[in-house]
């Protein structure tokens, strides 16, 4: 049996992307966050110590928008990804980078990327 723990519309403002601009004046990221793990023992237990603690995820997902910044959101949301699956616990992550402001010409309400690890 698996649970989820869902973190929506993290946000924070980084300098991912390609172009000179993005990287000069930054923007803002949105990201979502879905782990997958078992948080059988921590209902049963009431202990914060056997499930995943969600701020940490939190405080994960900010210092690396706010990080080293990326060519690609793509990158940026393989690198959150792979971060959490190495937390103990994890049986799955998936996360998805909004990009808000992207530079396109087409009226638009999101552009994200998605990445799902084992």
């Amino acid at each position: 049996m698996t649970d989820l723990i869902t973190l929506k519309g993290l946000r924070g403002f980084g300098y991912h992307g390609v172009l000179d601009h993005e990287r000069s004046d930054g923007q803002e990221f949105i990201v979502d966050v879905v782990v997958e793990t078992d948080f059988s023992i921590a209902a049963k237990t009431d202990d914060l110590a056997a499930t995943i603690n969600y701020a940490l995820i939190a405080d994960l997902v900010l210092a690396e928008i706010t990080g080293p910044a990326f060519d690609l959101i793509e990158t940026l949301a393989d690198s959150i990804a792979q971060r959490i699956l190495k937390m103990s616990n994890v049986i799955s992550i998936e996360v998805t980078v909004h990009k808000p402001y992207a530079p396109i010409e087409v009226q638009f309400d999101d552009v994200s990327v998605t990445r799902r690890l084992p």
